[in-house]
């Protein structure tokens, strides 16, 4: 979908003043989402074998003695930025590829909202995790 120079950078008047060619990006693109797929999620798997004293949590000590909900939280929360991620540079390519097409008449501010969108979602992710690391455990019960 992508012209050979693809406009990356817009002036503040909206007309682009930087161009990549149509490998850069694609190369560009794939190393982010190798690197997110491959390497966080590698970290992902092996959480469980980080020491909880090596960990930069808060309530260490009552986490400690619930290891597999912590393990869980943190798997999670490193899942949740892989894809978070994920959907910021397949939405980035979008506007990219809208605003370099012939066939749409959209300009680069009609794309303001992704910067919004991507930051809000990786400020939510981070703060998310350390508020309910704050929190204690929950308790297992039995309803035996």
């Amino acid at each position: 979908m992508l012209p050979d120079l693809v406009a990356v950078g817009f002036a503040s008047s909206g007309m682009a003043e930087n161009y990549l060619e149509k490998d850069t990006i694609f190369y560009i693109a794939m190393g982010l989402i190798v690197f997110n797929n491959v390497v966080i999620a590698a970290m992902a798997r092996s959480i469980d074998k980080v020491p909880v004293s090596l960990l930069p949590i808060p309530n260490r000590r009552a986490w400690a003695e619930h290891r597999e909900e912590l393990n869980e939280h943190l798997t999670n929360w490193l899942y949740c930025l892989v894809a978070a991620i994920n959907t910021i540079v397949a939405l980035s390519l979008f506007a990219l590829a809208t605003l370099n097409s012939n066939q749409f008449s959209q300009d680069v501010f009609s794309f303001a909202w992704l910067f919004y969108l991507g930051l809000g979602m990786l400020i939510l992710i981070f703060v998310s995790l350390p508020l309910r690391l704050l929190r204690a455990p929950v308790p297992e019960i039995s309803l035996d």
